[in-house]
């Protein structure tokens, strides 16, 4: 299937996203108000700092930290790390550093379909209910390694913006567009008129991702550790396809699972 698309059409980026449609960690005072989420950890923050998308709000830090950072909008505000320990969750490695910002603005499906017709070879990362933001930060961090368009998430089951999948991700949430979809089935559907190849990755599966021989746009369906794909997302794969196992082993880390599929489609792109 060709998409079709007219001659002013133009990918969507983190610069020119559509408007913010909200999420993060939401608390008064110091933690923010509406949808702020303070983003903590070196990378994640020098990364929301030169994002010209990000609308900062504060910026703290020690005097050490503070050294190292890029020139920014605004001067952080010096503080000793207990100090910045009380503004942040209890127990976030925040380095000695971390920003107060606004969500950035969100793609919807429609963007990523759009983007997808102007290149012959795409790849999209669609997970099925996974929650655990660590997992989800690893994965957007593998599909800006690997060249990948955008990861989809459904509405429901699937973590928000906040701190922790922003430190997991090691800055990939200011380059990755994360993508949030009311109805999964509905979203394969979108993607499979778009022009896009769904492939869901399943340990029962009959053929390997290799021997499958995916190429042009494919979008890559993962599920979450344990419950794997639903009944209905598997119903809308044209392809179920596995990874190698050898030994023991029945799955893999679903984050891990992403990253060796994705070099696989990269590899053979």
């Amino acid at each position: 299937m060709k998409p079709t698309h007219s001659s002013d059409d133009s990918p969507p980026s983190r610069r020119g996203r559509p408007p913010a449609r909200g999420g993060g960690h939401r608390d008064g005072g110091d933690r923010g108000g509406g949808a702020s989420v303070w983003l903590y950890g070196t990378h994640a923050v020098m990364a929301a700092l030169v994002n010209p998308e990000r609308k900062v709000r504060r910026l703290v830090a020690t005097a050490e930290m503070a050294r190292t950072l890029p020139p920014s909008r605004l001067a952080p505000d010096l503080m000793a790390r207990p100090e910045i320990d009380r503004l942040l969750p209890a127990g976030a490695v925040h380095q000695g550093v971390a920003v107060l910002v606004e969500p950035l603005p969100a793609w919807g499906i429609e963007d990523v379909v759009r983007a997808g017709a102007l290149t012959e070879q795409a790849i999209v990362v669609v997970l099925d209910q996974v929650t655990d933001p660590h997992n989800v930060g690893a994965i957007l961090r593998s599909a800006a390694a690997f060249g990948a368009l955008a990861v989809v998430v459904p509405d429901r089951h699937a973590p928000e913006e906040t701190g922790a999948l922003a430190k997991s991700a090691s800055g990939a949430l200011e380059r990755m567009p994360l993508v949030r979809v009311t109805n999964l089935a509905r979203t394969l559907d979108l993607l499979k008129e778009g022009g896009f190849w769904i492939a869901g990755l399943a340990a029962d599966a009959p053929k390997t991702l290799a021997q499958a021989g995916l190429s042009g746009r494919v979008a890559m369906v993962l599920g979450a550790e344990g419950d794997g794909l639903r009944r209905l997302t598997r119903e809308h794969c044209d392809h179920l396809v596995r990874l190698p196992m050898i030994g023991e082993m029945e799955s893999l880390n679903v984050s891990n699972a992403t990253a060796i599929a994705l070099y696989e489609l990269a590899r053979d792109a």
